[in-house]
């Protein structure tokens, strides 16, 4: 997807409070590169924006059902801090987010944290997956990866290991984001992680496991001044097959083509950029405590491979509105999948985003 989220704009207002005039926003290079890892799981210091991306369906005794989200973001503003910046001068900032889904129960839980780079407060390894923001961290262990968070009476502490390879998304990892051609990122997922671990809810800890997926993207040009947002979607099918597709809303609320990925369950990727794509909402979700109005429930066509699903949200009530400083709100959360690929029916779970519906992205990213 796009995988940004919306946290990264507020980050960005904040440097424009603080930052000396005289320093300046990274320009954009979109410099074509040959993504290789583990190197590439570490962070991009020439890229203005970058986010490890945690999203996962979750299973525990008594059938209970849960979804879960954590995001780590690098959002740097300048190009390098001044010759004499002082002890305070900031050149990264790391929003981080946290989320936590009680399907059985229609429970939603979503804290966010925004500090800088610096001992005890935030990190991103250059050569491998190793971020942090305070005690939310994501590490990769050999083939292992472990994440895990911890808020109030809310925490995640989870094993993910890799069921398929990485998967590039676009022309080998370079992912083209809009109409326009120099509006891209560098772009790979892990599409079916293995998850085992514990979810704690409300002070009461369960013993998980489900299949998770992680997104890892980075760049300097993704959101243009006349778009307002992006829907985008991750779908795990009970096949063996995964689906990856996004399109960006304009401010007239027209949208873009739509860009994605189709994994197959052996096999390479397959890049959906030249295929016909249809994403049709059948309803909607006002959320009582902002009043914004998301699409709730989609169609998604994807004719040449064959693909017709219905995605519907867990819940409808996945709205992050924190209320805090940073002041950004949108729609993420845990969707259910059926439908049919040829002349088979296939269903499954996964994750949307949605962004831009409760006030323009402003075209900052």
């Amino acid at each position: 997807m796009i995988r940004i989220m919306a946290l990264l704009l507020g980050a960005l207002a904040f440097c424009a409070a603080i930052s000396p005039a005289s320093e300046l926003l990274i320009a954009d290079r979109s410099p074509r590169r040959i993504l290789t890892f583990p190197k590439d799981h570490g962070q991009h210091p020439d890229s203005q924006t970058e986010w490890w991306y945690f999203t996962g369906n979750l299973e525990s005794e008594g059938d209970r059902r849960w979804g879960f989200q954590l995001t780590f973001f690098r959002s740097a503003f300048v190009e390098e801090p001044a010759r004499r910046a002082s002890a305070w001068a900031v050149r990264d900032l790391y929003p981080a987010h946290f989320a936590i889904t009680d399907i059985f129960n229609h429970g939603f839980f979503h804290s966010e944290l925004l500090t800088r780079k610096g001992p005890g407060l935030a990190h991103a390894a250059p050569d491998d997956l190793d971020v942090g923001v305070r005690d939310w961290r994501a590490t990769r262990r050999g083939e292992e990866i472990h994440i895990s968070a911890r808020e109030l009476d809310y925490a995640l502490d989870l094993q993910l290991v890799p069921l398929k390879p990485v998967v590039l998304h676009g022309d080998a990892g370079y992912s083209r984001k809009g109409d326009s051609e120099d509006q891209a990122s560098y772009y790979y997922s892990f599409t079916r992680l293995k998850a085992e671990g514990t979810l704690t809810f409300k002070g009461t800890s369960y013993k998980v496991a489900g299949l998770a997926w992680m997104d890892h993207e980075f760049g300097s040009s993704i959101l243009k001044e006349d778009q307002s947002g992006w829907d985008w979607f991750s779908l795990q099918l009970d096949d063996g097959t995964e689906v990856m597709i996004f399109h960006l809303r304009r401010k007239d609320n027209t949208f873009e083509r739509p860009h994605g990925t189709y994994v197959p369950r052996e096999g390479p990727a397959i890049d959906l950029g030249n295929e016909r794509i249809v994403i049709s909402p059948k309803g909607s979700w006002t959320s009582p405590k902002t009043k914004a109005v998301y699409p709730s429930g989609w169609i998604v066509e994807i004719p040449g491979q064959d693909i017709r699903l219905e995605v519907v949200p867990a819940i409808e009530a996945q709205e992050l509105a924190s209320g805090s400083s940073i002041g950004i709100i949108y729609w993420e959360g845990a969707v259910t999948v059926r439908g049919v690929r040829g002349r088979n029916k296939v269903a499954g779970r996964g994750y949307a985003e949605l962004t831009g519906y409760a006030h323009p992205m402003e075209g900052l990213l």
